[in-house]
């Protein structure tokens, strides 16, 4: 079952809102969306290159003032060396 996770480090400064990605990353199942609100600016930019690194698809990144939204999706074929 695909499951949505919401990842909120709203007022968090780096290198927390990457460190909680990457936790919500190592949990989610193939096909999950991660979901990560925050309003750390240098994050906002750390966040995508990590997402290509880690071989997972940015599906958005969506500015609202100081706050942003970054989707993640993991593959349907885990790159991770999982199944």
């Amino acid at each position: 079952m695909v499951e949505s996770k919401k990842v909120d480090v709203l007022g968090e400064t780096c290198p927390v809102p990457l460190v909680e990605m990457r936790k919500a990353v190592r949990k989610a199942s193939p096909g999950d969306i991660i979901e990560v609100i925050g309003n750390h600016p240098e994050s906002k930019e750390e966040i995508p290159m990590a997402v290509e690194e880690l071989g997972l698809e940015l599906m958005s990144l969506d500015e609202d003032g100081d706050q942003w939204v970054i989707k993640i999706k993991i593959p349907e074929e885990d790159r991770r060396g999982r199944r």
